[in-house]
């Protein structure tokens, strides 16, 4: 493997002297005085402050039996088709795998010496729960379903949706049961401070109908979108059955209206803005008082209303502009909730343990996240032209997740605790048309935030500075009664909100926690969506305007950001968790190993020694060669993919 570089290198420090026989003895000169420029905020290591709902040890058995019955239903397809499943994963391997897996970066040198110094026959089993366990976990589910809901903090400009993005990084934290978490999304009602899963419905806010493509996508694998317009030219599902599905959300309403309280003769946010135009200077109202009126018009509830069709509706069973009843589009409502509304009529079929598809859906998400490739592909698109690879194992782990009573982290360990996941990866070409049998999991790239976490491990000591906003802190600076409200009242609040979390000034707020214009924290705690130009975007971060829009394609920028970016150069400064790792390691052999346990996550091979003692031995000065070292091994296709 090549370990030189010729860039231009921020140095390690001239206080890395090697030993032994890995660089020539040269004569100690002054050292200069080191200047620490990474932010303070992240260069001591914290407690993040956040508890974590943990696995049940009383259920550990359980998901072994279950990950033995996965490894048999792919183990019978494997034999049926004159293949054998790949070796079980050497423990670096694996090691590395289920960090970025599971916590969403690679391991710190302490915990990748720990667990490779473990004797522990069940070292592997009680890793996966322990990182189950933890904030990690939290965070790199967030940036899963953040990618898959589309979470951004501003839909529109008038909506705060921060405590929505709260709410799901909740959930997960607290485990909370799939189709309870789905069922409240489907149903809640009020402002997003109020109850924050309304931002599920507001996310696509004045898009009646895209909202029913987009929840059936997300939440049932079933694309219907076309239907809206037409009937599906590739699919059975026709326009009249998209609107019969639409009529359950016909009576949903985001933004208060006459009768509400404050709302008896005019909106209330435009009288409070025309009173603020004649007392503020100029007429100018500044812009944190019109979003502090306007985000409280927004206000989720369901009214009775109908569905109509489109008046050029062209098919002969109907009229244009006929009243269409709710239907959906198989099986039946529950009859628990026949007495429902409309809406929770629809999230009851959804969310129901009748509902097949609801539970494979999201099977199939985590089978794809976690093993490289879904049993049906696309992942969202289950039709007869997209067959599942293996409809044993995707009726056993469907099932299973409802026998479970829909405890996502219990289906994710059962997963992970399987041979299966745990074998040595296969290359495979997800584009090739040909079936993949899963003799191991896929060699994947990681993901944008995957890789800018990894960064983070090496670089900085503390990546959670900040966490982002919750409901509990927006409701103070933002919430308003609209029959009470008066322009002083509004005023107040508003000044409030434009020192906390009005957009551009949170944002400059963040700065004290960046390095080169970097914000030093973990992926899912940075505004959304990041600028174009921003390290997790040149990675593929989607700006979240589509579902699952994350893109893995390599491009010229990402070689760039590697070669010569801000965020690769902090891992380079004093005071970095690595130069401080590497810097407590007397014996230059021995700093060698720690770079490539910190970076790889493995000791180096000897071809690997021979390559560094060379870099060593021609350095003019010594820190540039652990830097070049370093530096080397992060531009690694090894570094990048998750073997």
């Amino acid at each position: 493997m090549p370990i030189r570089i010729f860039l231009c290198l921020i140095v390690l420090g001239t206080a890395l002297v090697p030993s032994s026989s890995y660089a020539q003895k040269k004569k100690p000169k002054a050292k200069p005085p080191v200047k620490i420029r990474l932010p303070e905020s992240v260069r001591q290591k914290k407690p993040v402050g956040m508890k974590v709902t943990p696995v049940s040890a009383g259920s550990r058995e359980d998901a072994a039996f279950a990950a033995n019955r996965i490894d048999g239903f792919v183990e019978d397809q494997l034999i049926a088709k004159g293949m054998t499943p790949n070796p079980l994963a050497p423990d670096e391997t694996f090691l590395r795998r289920v960090y970025l897996d599971v916590a969403g970066r690679i391991p710190t040198l302490q915990e990748a010496t720990d667990f490779l110094n473990s004797t522990d026959a069940n070292r592997r089993e009680n890793l996966i729960d322990e990182l189950l366990n933890s904030p990690d976990y939290v965070s790199n589910m967030y940036n899963f379903w953040a990618d898959t809901l589309r979470l951004v903090e501003r839909p529109q400009p008038n909506i705060v949706a921060d405590p929505f993005l709260g709410y799901v990084k909740d959930a997960i934290r607290t485990n909370k049961k799939y189709d309870q978490w789905v069922y409240e999304m489907l149903t809640a009602d009020g402002k997003t401070w109020e109850n924050p899963a309304v931002g599920f419905q507001l996310r696509d806010d004045g898009m009646a109908l895209p909202y029913v493509d987009n929840t059936v996508r997300i939440f049932l694998g079933t694309q219907i979108g076309c239907a809206q317009c037409h009937d599906h030219p590739f699919d059975q599902w026709t326009q009249y059955q998209f609107y019969e599905l639409a009529a359950y959300t016909a009576g949903t309403r985001t933004r208060i209206t006459k009768g509400d309280p404050g709302f008896e003769k005019s909106n209330p946010a435009n009288d409070l803005i025309s009173e603020a135009r004649k007392k503020y200077p100029n007429g100018r109202v500044p812009g944190a008082f019109q979003r502090v009126a306007r985000a409280n018009t927004y206000s989720v509830k369901e009214v009775k209303a109908t569905m109509r069709l489109p008046h050029d509706y062209a098919y002969e069973d109907a009229k244009p502009k006929a009243v269409v009843d709710p239907a959906v589009l198989w099986g039946d409502v529950p009859s628990s909730a026949s007495e429902s509304t409309p809406r929770e009529q629809l999230a009851a079929w959804i969310t129901s343990p009748e509902n097949p598809q609801f539970s494979k859906t999201i099977v199939n998400r985590f089978w794809s996240r976690f093993l490289g490739v879904g049993l049906v592909e696309p992942i969202d698109d289950f039709r007869d032209e997209h067959p599942c690879t293996n409809e044993p194992l995707m009726e056993f782990l469907a099932a299973e997740l409802v026998r479970i009573d829909f405890d996502l982290k219990q289906l994710l360990r059962t997963i992970l605790y399987s041979e299966t996941y745990q074998r040595e990866a296969s290359d495979f070409d997800i584009t090739s048309g040909e079936t993949y049998y899963y003799p191991g999991p896929a060699v994947r790239r990681m993901t944008a935030e995957q890789v800018w976490d990894s960064l983070l491990t090496l670089a900085v000591h503390n990546p959670w500075p900040f966490q982002r906003p919750t409901a509990k802190d927006l409701a103070p600076v933002i919430d308003l009664d609209f029959s009470k409200a008066t322009y002083d009242t509004v005023k107040a609040k508003s000044e409030r909100f434009q020192q906390t979390y009005f957009t551009g000034t949170y944002k400059r707020n963040l700065n004290k926690h960046a390095f080169q214009g970097n914000v030093l924290c973990r992926a899912s705690e940075l505004p959304s969506p990041l600028p174009p130009d921003h390290f997790l975007r040149q990675f593929g971060q989607g700006d979240r305007e589509t579902i699952n829009g994350a893109d893995q394609q390599a491009t010229v920028p990402q070689i760039l950001a590697m070669f010569n970016g801000p965020i690769t150069h902090v891992m380079l400064e004093p005071g970095s968790a690595i130069v401080d790792n590497v810097l407590a390691i007397p014996s230059a052999r021995d700093r060698v190993d720690a770079i490539f346990l910190s970076v790889l996550t493995r000791e180096p091979n000897s071809i690997d020694r021979r390559a560094a003692a060379s870099e060593l031995s021609k350095a003019d000065r010594i820190g540039s060669a652990y830097g070049n070292i370093i530096w080397a091994l992060l531009n690694t296709r090894e570094f990048l993919f998750i073997q």
